[in-house]
């Protein structure tokens, strides 16, 4: 059996672009915040509590990436599907820095790797470089190999303490031989791109939602590729926090009914009264928020009380372990509490409301029920009325998309479920996937997303101008506040 455990190893170089100055590459950390109403009346009732994870490191606390990129080289990308994957990969190719590594696997009937995890300097951009405005569209589309290809080339590594790893893989078309479904990816970020209105959304969804923290970028607009490249590269180079885990368990008799997070793995613990829940890694000035829905006991006379024990852990890189310690969200026990429920909390609740009327519009357009799936996007429109927050206009205009792609049944076939998919995985993962229009819909988009936006812009009118350094990004995203 073949293996890849050639990679390259990291030897130190004068233009070290992906570090500042004097500053040396220190733990990822996150931060929490817990948010609840102050107050509860003293009879049993029901009690939310809101976390939000952030990455709170700055862009000096940045590992180097091994990414694998997996490219669709099956004959139907031929032509100028296949020069705008190259253009989009040169743009990955230019923005990556010397602390960071590349491999690049092909796939059409047959999966290949081009090349081994490589240091990246001047001299193996050029060359990487090389290799992929060289390559040629022909045969069937074998995802599964590629898939596992990528797979093998980040699992067999010799060095990989302290590094982030994800995988990129994008294709154009259904698949053929095999079933890259049933690949096992939960261990790896997946992030898949579904390039043109014949690729298969249904796989390289499934793919993105089997691994960890991946999404799935809908880029019907073949225009769009080296945008969606862009934004996935920015998140990957921004890693911080690795293996985050999240436990919230009972206090003081409190029962825990319900925890959303998306789709990210949770174990409950029934003997503990506890749930954890896995996020796998983390990006500067990205959140995870979380909605925990209690039941608090009756109690007698006024308290100040804890009603949920929290904490939460992640992995440094090098097999060492941050903890937060217990944490606890407290609330006063009062005979007449009428506060009203936290404003922050109940946006995050309309938010979850929201998503989960978008996927149920689209299970009733697979069912050819468009009249009911457009009544449940109203609705959903319906509730952001009162809201003028940009958060809530990119909200509004996501739903105006999907109302547009539900038309008809054709037009939502060709180009409605892709998007409607898309966005699935996004909110179900809270992070960015491109979809539609990437002006507008930057729903989870952190700072270094949006810098690199604007790149790959100036990137496709001047390719042969400079782009700026890792280092640079971080100086400007250092500035930003937390949106």
């Amino acid at each position: 059996m073949v293996t890849y455990n050639d990679d390259q190893p990291i030897e130190e170089t004068q233009d070290d672009s992906g570090k500042e100055d004097g500053e040396t590459f220190q733990d990822g950390k996150a931060s929490l915040t817990i948010i609840n109403k102050h107050e509860a009346p003293l009879e049993e009732s029901k009690f939310k509590v809101m976390l939000e994870l952030t990455g709170a490191g700055s862009g000096s606390d940045r590992r180097g990436l091994d990414l694998v990129m997996v490219l669709d080289v099956s004959g139907s990308m031929e032509g100028d599907k296949l020069k705008k994957m190259i253009t989009a990969t040169q743009f990955v190719i230019k923005k990556l820095s010397p602390i960071d590594r590349l491999s690049v696997v092909t796939f059409a009937g047959h999966s290949k790797r081009l090349c081994r995890l490589r240091q990246i300097t001047e001299q193996s951009q050029k060359e990487i470089e090389n290799l992929v405005k060289a390559l040629v569209a022909d045969g069937g589309t074998n995802i599964a190999a590629g898939l596992l290809t990528g797979l093998q080339v980040l699992n067999d590594r010799k060095l990989f303490r302290r590094r982030a790893g994800g995988i990129m893989l994008m294709s154009d078309g259904d698949q053929n031989y095999g079933d890259a479904t049933k690949v096992s990816v939960d261990k790896v970020p997946v992030f898949t791109f579904g390039f043109g209105q014949d690729s298969d959304p249904d796989v390289l969804t499934a793919i993105a939602v089997n691994s960890c923290g991946g999404t799935f970028s809908d880029v019907q607009n073949e225009e769009n590729l080296s945008h969606a490249f862009a934004h996935c590269l920015a998140g990957l180079l921004s890693v911080v926090v690795h293996d985050l885990t999240l436990t919230v368990t009972e206090i003081d008799g409190s029962k825990i009914k319900e925890v959303s997070a998306g789709s990210y793995r949770q174990y409950k613990d029934d003997t503990a009264g506890s749930v954890t829940i896995l996020f796998g890694d983390l990006y500067v000035k990205e959140l995870r928020k979380v909605i925990v829905d209690l039941v608090l006991p009756h109690v007698c006379s006024e308290v100040d009380a804890p009603v949920l024990r929290i904490n939460y852990n992640y992995s440094n890189g090098d097999g060492k372990t941050s903890d937060s310690g217990h944490l606890d969200a407290f609330t006063t026990r009062k005979e007449k509490s009428v506060e009203p429920e936290m404003k922050e909390v109940m946006t995050g609740v309309n938010r979850d409301r929201i998503a989960l009327m978008m996927k149920e519009a689209r299970v009733m357009a697979d069912d050819k029920k468009l009249v009911d799936a457009r009544k449940k996007l109203l609705e959903a429109i319906n509730l952001l009325k009162s809201e003028s927050s940009p958060l809530a206009e990119m909200y509004k205009s996501e739903l105006q998309h999907l109302l547009e792609f539900m038309k008809s049944q054709d037009i939502y076939e060709k180009q409605g479920r892709s998007f409607a998919l898309s966005a699935e995985t996004s909110h179900d993962r809270q992070r960015f996937a491109t979809r539609g229009d990437v002006e507008k819909l930057r729903i989870y988009a952190i700072p270094r997303m949006d810098t690199h936006l604007e790149q790959v812009k100036s990137f496709h009118e001047d390719p042969s101008k400079p782009l700026p350094t890792v280092g640079e990004d971080m100086k400007k995203e250092n500035s930003m506040p937390i949106s």
